[in-house]
């Protein structure tokens, strides 16, 4: 008799053990069915990857999202909507999503911009860029006529600014009175480059200079030498900038590889 209880104590204990080992993997038991916790794990390392953090308030709003999306699995299975045509396909377009990014993924981790990689970009940024930058201001608009009489009113005293602003096509320096701010005159199309370098401090142009966009007076107002960022303040904009480029020549590869018929 006594070892008969002894048996049904450890019996107990055994199974009671085991009911609190499942239930510290499990967040809830809904209508008899388990929800792992892996699962609201899972949505609390995607929230993570956003950059969001996971406060004790969002992961009680997380166990109760989980809970949610079991009742209602629950009942979209109990409607055989599994097995519909509209389902499946929206589960092929899943699967297909998940796994290219999979793909993508595991390239880039594969591929990771080097340190050579990223200076060798900032170098040729550098070079296009060193030199003088030039803060320039102009008016655009359609006719040479309206430009060569634009230049007489500025020469009569008319302010170039209040031209700019009342005429001006172009609405984001005709708002400022013309002003592009400062730039490397290598940025503008190369009739404006042109027209701008041979000018003085505080000069205008004497004559309407045209390019694709239309009849341009322009101004020069300040040179400087450029004043370009170091090489570990841009690094994560070019190392972003490269592996975009990597994983964009990599998918070009794949296309080009691929028989298509």
């Amino acid at each position: 008799m006594k070892k008969q209880l002894l048996t049904s104590l450890v019996t107990a204990a055994v199974l009671s053990t085991a009911a609190l080992s499942a239930s510290a993997q499990n967040i809830a038991v809904v209508n008899g069915k388990a929800v792992p916790k892996a699962r609201a794990e899972a949505l609390k390392q995607q929230i993570e990857q956003s950059g969001r953090p996971v406060t004790p308030d969002l992961e009680a709003q997380i166990k109760e999202e989980v809970i949610a999306r079991e009742i209602f699995m629950q009942e979209a299975n109990r409607r055989g909507l599994a097995n519909s045509a509209a389902y499946k396909q929206q589960m092929e377009l899943a699967r297909q999503t998940i796994l290219i990014r999979a793909l993508f993924d595991d390239f880039v981790a594969k591929n990771k911009v080097t340190e050579a990689e990223a200076k060798a970009e900032y170098d040729k940024f550098v070079a296009a860029n060193a030199g003088k930058e030039y803060k320039a201001s102009h008016i655009l608009v359609e006719s040479e006529d309206r430009a060569k009489a634009i230049i007489a009113e500025v020469k009569g005293g008319k302010k170039f600014e209040d031209i700019a602003k009342k005429e001006s096509k172009d609405p984001g320096s005709g708002a400022r009175g013309g002003d592009l701010d400062w730039a490397n005159p290598k940025s503008y199309v190369p009739e404006f480059t042109e027209a701008l370098v041979k000018l003085d401090k505080g000069g205008m142009t004497q004559a309407p200079v045209k390019s694709q966009f239309g009849w341009h007076v322009i101004r020069l107002d300040d040179v400087r030498q450029a004043e370009l960022p170091k090489f570990e303040e841009v690094k994560p904009q070019i190392e972003q900038q490269l592996q975009q480029q990597k994983l964009g020549q990599f998918q070009e590869t794949l296309r080009e590889k691929a028989k298509i018929q």
